[in-house]
Order: C-alpha cells, then structure tokens, then sequence
C-alpha cells in the first residue's frame, strides 16, 4: 500500500510539473502579460512604458533559494562587467519585501528587485518552479520561458547568449556563452554560439578554434563543428571547403537545414539561380537546425521571390523568418523593400519601424525609414506631386525630341556640379539584404546635398523618368543613352557601378561619368561592410566622391570689379562658394601651331584670391597674391585641396 501511494504521489508531482511546463510552453509566443509592479525603494515599474526596449528579461525568483538566485547573479556579473550592455533586467519575487531588501543588499544587485502583490507570477505561470525566466522581445511577445535552476541556468544563459547575438550585440553574446560555459563545459550549445558571435564580430580565427574543437568532440557538437567551419569558410571566400563540410554534415544530419543553405549560396554565386532556389526551399523545409538557420534559408528564399517579382511570396517568406528570429532586421527591410516596389509606402515604413525597434541603430534601415517617410509625405502633397509630374514630363520629351536645356551664356562659369545617380547593378553572392542600392544612392545623395558643393538629382525625379523612359540596367550602360540623361536633367556626372556581394562583406565598383564626353572621369572602389561598419564606411565613402567631384570639376567664374583691392566674382553659395574658398586669376595662353595641329596652351596663373563673404549669385574676396593688377573680366578657377595644402 505504501508503495502504491509512493507511485501516486509520483505520479501527481510528474503531472503538476508537466502541467507548468505546458502551460509555460502556452505563455511563449503569445503577448506579455501587462503588469505595474514597484521595487523595494517604491519605485513603479510599468511595462507597458517599456515597449521601445528590444528586450525584457522578467526573472521570477525566490531571495531564499541558492538555485533560484544563481542565474539572476550571473547577469548581474555580467551587467556590472559591460556597463554600456543593453542587458534590461527586472528581478520579480512574490517573497516577503524584508527578505528581498536583505537579498538585494547583501548581493548589491543593479537590478530593480520588483514585489509581486498582484499575482504576476501566476500570470507567467511562475508560482510552482522557480526560477521561471520569460525574455519579452519585440512587440512585447513573450520569445522565451527558461525554467528551474540549476543545470537549467546554463540552459537560460544560452539562450541569451543567442537572443542578444541575433541583437548584433556580439560581445554581449559571447561573455554569455563564456558564463555558460564555466557552469557547464561540455555544453556544445553555448560553444556554438560562442562561435558565431566571435565570426559575426570578424574574429575568424578565433570562430575556428571553437568550432574545430566542436567538430573534434562527439554526437551533436561534431554537426555543430561542421556547419560552424562552413560558415567559417564561406567567410574566407572559400567555397570549396565550405560545401565539402555541408556534404559532410548531410551525411550524419540529413535534416540539418544549414548544409542546405551552403549548397544553395554556391549554386547561386554560380548564377544557377533556379537550382538555387530549390536548395533554399529544400533548407527552408527540413526540420532540424538553428532557428537562425532556417530564418535565414526563409529570408534568401523571399528574396529570390522578390526578384521574380512575386511580393506577397515574398512577404510570406519573410514573415516566417521574422517568426524564428523576432530580431532579422534584414528580413523586416527586405518586406519594406517590397512594398516600395508596389508604391505602398505607408505599408513600407511600417516594415522599417519593425526593424528599427527589433535592433537599434541598423543604418540600413534607419535610411530606408527616412526615404520611405519622405515619400508618405510627397503621396499626400498633391501640389508637389503635381509639379514633380510636370518637370518629369518636360524631360521625357526633351529626352524624345533630343533636346537639352538652354546653354548658359558663357561657357566658362560653372553652375553647381551636378550627379545624377543610377541603380547599382549587385553580382555575387545573395546577400541577406534588399535594396542596397536604394540606400548607398539615397544616403550619397543626402550627404551631397548637405555638403552645398554637389547638388544630387532628386531620386523621385529619376526614378520616375527611368519608369516613363523604360529604361532599365542594360540601357543605362549604353554611352549615348547617359549622354541624353544628363543633359536634360543639367547633370554633369552621372554615378553607376556595381555591388559584389561576398558572405562577409559588400564591394562597391563605383564609375563617375561625364555627361558632356561620356568618358569616365573616375573609378571609386570601396568596402561598404555590413552591418555596424556600413555607416562609417559610406562617410569615408562620400568623403572620397566629394573630393573627386572637387577635383574634376573646380567652380570657375569672372572677377566683376576689383576697389581697392576688394573683389566681387560672378560664383557664390548657389555654385558650393564659401568663405574661405580659393581661386587662381588666370591668364589664357595662346595656342601654337606646330605639323599641322594646334597645340592648346596650359593657363598662366597672374593671381591667388580668398572669399571673405558669400550670397547666393556673387562672393566677395580679397587678393592673396598678384603678378598684375587683377582686373574685371579675369577668370577665375578654385584652387584644388592638393595646391592649398602645398601652400
């Protein structure tokens, strides 16, 4: 009898724990419970007010407990050691308030410690086993619910590790995969993802190390191992290795999706975009691997769709990758992009502000939001609207009659330089992201026109006259088709080029060519980066096509009058003139004729003049230097950033 009763009481204790970890599994996925909870000081804490945080980590514990503590201390370790870490902790005990001050002291937690005195814990079913940890993602849904101490402390300190990896907040994930690890050695998991944080932060080597070690070991860490080194040598752009290790992996781990994923990129760099597009599918459709893994095998996937012009496939795709990984920025932009495609632009920055708010400061889509708001502003001015359909009319008839605007009345004076720019073509790899040229082509073009020096044609009137003209990739190349464009839009340069993707890293091939001789006047070739690096190398990039367009293109004009030494020019700020700009007064040379053929003379330099002030047609300057009075009707030519720094 008493063992009858032992296996009952077993039996009873096996289905209350089942039944919190069902219903826990019922929390996760659905929207967080709201609650207004106040510390131990009296502070409230509402979380409702918390929803532009990326990420909320509610650790329900007991101040009692060693093993419910345990986890909560390891973060705190880990928020004290990375100050700047984006670690948002909010400890929940529903203990007596005196026990969780003494607790709070004697731990100096930094944590709020919150008193439950409205039953949140049963709300996130965290009453019965505790520690109950719920991760509050985008959105505010519950992502994840990690419960019990422990062993399961490594378990939760993983899953971390791999949320704030897929946040791009690589060093955070890695010192939690370290704490991970010391609790429990031979977790492959956290090693794994230890892995992918040290390549996502370039620190090849260090990821192989990691991952040669996985592969070394038994059962799950060698297929961890082996799809870790592929990634390592799609990285290193060796796709040989990489694809020998996805067969390898296949055959151990048929269902694994990664060893699809490689099979696929290859195909694709292949320019076997059909076949591609079955291997991604066949990734999308296996059932094992990282949730990363399979967002990512979705995510290619919608945009191949994309490409075919299939959006809402597309969307479909990209929902599902968002689905796995609730911070794929890439994803949420990607959708963006195909919204814009259809003209949706409300729909569109809807996507941005989703990836916005899933990972702060993604340069990328923070440039596709402002476009995308700029145009929700245009759709709703009609009077700009109509103007914008008037001027594009007047160029594509220009541009079919073959006709170009006015020419000045002196071809000397320059007015300001103009770019137009062009979509980049993208070659390569697929690439996580769309509409890379929309954002280098936005983003340049804004930086120019901020500078007052270069004036960029708005991208609306391009776009819109690239659309009338039927004119897509293959006709921009053609020499007397840019010749045409830039002269009806008084454009002197136009920028096209070519994006290569590589697994790691985007190159840009940038031409800048002159309207007026078709000739290129310039080959700008640049490391865009991904991700965090993407913005500071498009500034370093904007920098160099400045300094090119100064170069090729000096701003030219007339002195009006010289009193007393005190000039007026023809070039003010409408033409990039600021105070402080210099010029050389030349003096034309006369040609000599020598065979048979007229050998043009270099100008001679008879002056050096500063510009003290600036309106919008005219400057006024001073003289620097002279060989001769500096008389009406000289011309004048800005001196390049090579002769000032000689000086």
């Amino acid at each position: 009898m008493n063992k009858m009763k032992r296996i009952t009481w077993l039996f009873l204790i096996l289905i209350f724990i089942l039944g919190g970890s069902l219903y826990a599994g019922q929390i996760e996925g659905g929207p967080a419970a709201p609650f207004v909870l106040f510390d131990i000081q009296g502070k409230k804490y509402d979380l409702a007010t918390m929803k532009a945080s990326p990420m909320t980590i509610v650790y329900f514990f007991n101040p009692l407990s060693q093993s419910s503590v345990e986890g909560l201390l390891s973060l705190d370790q880990i928020a004290k050691k990375y100050k700047k870490a984006d670690l948002n902790v909010l400890a929940v005990t529903a203990s007596q308030k005196d026990k969780a001050v003494t607790f709070a002291k004697s731990s100096k937690l930094s944590f709020p410690v919150l008193i439950d005195n409205a039953k949140v814990s049963e709300a996130y079913d965290a009453k019965n086993i505790l520690p109950t940890v719920c991760v509050i993602g985008p959105g505010q849904k519950v992502i994840d619910v990690i419960q019990g101490g422990g062993k399961t402390t490594s378990v939760m300190l993983e899953r971390l590790a791999e949320r704030k990896l897929q946040q791009r907040q690589t060093e955070l994930a890695e010192a939690l995969s370290d704490t991970a690890i010391k609790k429990a050695p031979a977790d492959a998991k956290a090693l794994m993802t230890k892995g992918y944080a040290a390549l996502k932060a370039g620190k090849t080597g260090e990821a192989e190390k990691i991952f040669t070690g996985l592969a070394n070991g038994k059962g799950i860490s060698v297929v961890y191992g082996k799809e870790g080194l592929a990634a390592v040598y799609a990285r290193k752009g060796d796709p040989a290795k990489a694809l020998k290790l996805a067969e390898e992996v296949e055959k151990i781990a048929p269902e694994r999706t990664y060893a699809s994923i490689i099979k696929a990129d290859v195909l694709y760099a292949k320019n076997k975009k059909d076949e591609a597009r079955k291997e991604y599918a066949n990734a999308a459709g296996k059932k094992e691997g990282e949730s990363f893994q399979k967002a990512l095998a979705y995510n290619k996937l919608g945009r191949l769709y994309a490409g075919a012009k299939d959006y809402k496939g597309s969307r479909e795709l990209y929902d599902k990758a968002v689905e796995l990984d609730p911070y794929y920025v890439e994803a949420m932009a990607n959708k963006g992009v195909t919204y814009e495609k259809e003209g949706d632009y409300d729909k569109a920055l809807t996507s941005y502000k989703e990836g916005e708010a899933a990972v702060k400061g993604d340069a990328y889509t923070k440039i596709l939001a402002a476009r995308a708001t700029e145009m929700v502003k245009l759709q709703k001015d009609a009077q700009r609207r109509e103007l914008i359909n008037k001027y594009v009319d007047d160029l594509v008839r220009q541009y079919r009659e073959q006709k170009k605007s006015a020419a000045p009345k002196d071809d000397w004076t320059t007015p300001v330089t103009t770019i137009a720019f062009v979509d980049f073509e993208e070659k390569g790899a697929l690439g996580e992201r769309d509409g890379i040229s929309t954002v280098l082509t936005t983003d340049l073009a804004d930086k120019l026109n901020s500078s007052g020096r270069v004036k960029a044609v708005d991208r609306v009137v391009m776009d819109r006259l690239l659309e009338e003209l039927k004119i897509g990739s293959s006709g921009l190349a053609d020499p007397e088709t840019q010749l045409k464009l830039g002269k009806i839009l008084a454009a002197r340069v136009l920028g096209t080029g070519v994006v290569f993707n590589l697994p790691d890293v985007s190159l840009l091939r940038m031409r800048l060519i002159d309207t007026e001789t078709t000739g290129i006047k310039k080959v700008i070739n640049r490391d865009i980066g991904t991700d965090e690096r993407f913005e500071d190398n498009v500034n370093s990039l904007n920098r160099e096509l400045l300094a090119a367009l100064i170069k090729e293109y000096p701003v030219k004009g007339y002195v009006v009058s010289n009193k007393d030494g005190n000039l007026m020019i023809n070039v003010g700020s409408n033409q990039g003139v600021v105070k402080g700009t210099k010029f050389n007064v030349i003096e034309e040379q006369p040609a000599t004729e020598y065979k048979g053929k007229v050998l043009k003379a270099s100008p001679k330099k008879v002056g050096e003049i500063e510009v003290v002030s600036t309106e919008l047609d005219f400057s006024n300057a001073k003289i620097v230097k002279q060989e001769r009075p500096v008389s009406q009707d000289d011309k004048i030519i800005e001196k390049s950033d090579a002769e000032t720094k000689e000086k």
